[in-house]
């Protein structure tokens, strides 16, 4: 049942969605979130910086957007350097959670809004209006030993348990997509509602894989992400079949040609990327969680190559191949005709996570909250 809270209350309810701006999977799996809650006849708002805002309006141009500044982590060029980068970083990250909870308390004044949901940004909590965090890490990896990750948890949970629920994209049994990430020992104090793998991608029917077709599809931070672009184009200019690449840019206006076997595009809606997925033999990515879910959504075949020095991605890369799920391989030494040849030995043994009724009735359940919720 959905509800026409315009009909009964007068008002729709006005919920804000805002994701995290550390690469853009953060804001794609968000859009099937924003999808049920306009299903369910919520006034949905949505926050974010330029690039969130190219994005998000491709796929919901009729949504409000509010200006909302990232977190802006930079990320070492080195592996080594990575944990240093990070930490050195740490204050201005608490600065801008600070900056971003004085942030929400304005807007809920100006805007009314009844509910927050944010992806991954720990200052968007709220005394006032309900507040959803969604991660899929609870537990944080450090691979510095187990009393870093106890640390990191402990710190990771008192920012979680300042919102009044967590949504945690992945399924709840023993079979999983993300591992310990998503299933730690000890939760959080507040309620924790699994999704299910979540992904934007509608279904898997349709459109079949052509033979020896490449995807790649480029995302994360800088300066990594064009690291591996120019690995990628350098191998990719010599692939003897047909490719395309994705750069993970949307907005940009820096351009590189394509060719006849090689097309490049800075960004493509979810559509047009689940058409490119499916025509695939192989998508080389990130290991990434939300490309992770997709990829589990389509059951394509993949060669992930995590971020180096990104703990969540690394151990997910290593889950997942330990799965059966994925083929990984570092990037410091990627050779796009190993990387090919090794994968099409490996014993893949795909599984799909979804579990779209989790999803809505974990949407339904909060929206019904919000209608009985005493003015």
């Amino acid at each position: 049942m959905h509800y026409d809270l315009q009909e009964k209350y007068g008002k729709k309810l006005r919920i804000l969605v805002a994701p995290l701006d550390w690469g853009l999977g953060h804001v794609t799996r968000c859009i099937p979130i924003i999808k049920e809650l306009l299903q369910n006849n919520c006034d949905v708002w949505l926050a974010g910086n330029e690039t969130q805002q190219s994005l998000l309006k491709a796929e919901f141009p009729h949504l409000p957007f509010l200006t909302l500044p990232g977190y802006r982590v930079k990320y070492s060029k080195i592996r080594a350097g990575w944990r240093w980068k990070m930490l050195l970083q740490l204050p201005k990250i608490f600065s801008a959670a600070r900056n971003e909870n004085e942030w929400l308390k304005k807007m809920i004044m100006e805007h009314q809004f009844d509910a927050i949901i944010s992806d991954s940004r720990v200052g968007l909590w709220s005394d006032s209006i309900p507040s959803v965090f969604i991660t899929h890490q609870l537990n944080i990896k450090t691979f510095s030993g187990k009393w870093t990750e106890r640390i990191s948890q402990r710190l990771n949970y008192k920012w979680i348990n300042r919102f009044s629920e967590c949504w945690v994209p992945d399924v709840e049994g023993e079979k999983n997509l993300a591992g310990e990430l998503s299933h730690p020992k000890i939760k959080p104090k507040i309620p924790v509602h699994y999704l299910g793998a979540i992904s934007r991608f509608e279904n898997a029917s349709g459109v079949t894989g052509e033979k020896d077709h490449l995807l790649v599809i480029l995302s994360g931070p800088e300066p990594q992400r064009t690291i591996l672009e120019n690995k990628i184009i350098n191998e990719v200019a010599h692939y003897p079949s047909t490719a395309v690449v994705v750069r993970g840019l949307p907005g940009s206006t820096n351009i590189i040609p394509s060719t006849g076997m090689i097309k490049f595009y800075n960004h493509l809606p979810a559509q047009q990327l689940e058409v490119e997925i499916k025509k695939a033999s192989w998508v080389i990515s990130r290991s990434g969680y939300t490309t992770v879910m997709d990829l589990a959504k389509l059951q394509k075949r993949s060669i992930l190559i995590p971020t180096p020095g990104q703990t969540e991605q690394e151990y997910l890369a290593e889950y997942l191949m330990d799965s059966k799920l994925a083929f990984s391989t570092p990037q410091k030494n990627f050779s796009l005709y190993l990387a090919l040849n090794e994968a099409s030995l490996f014993d893949y043994r795909l599984t799909s996570f979804d579990q779209p009724e989790k999803l809505r009735q974990t949407i339904k359940r909060f929206v019904t909250s919000l209608v009985k919720k005493p003015s």
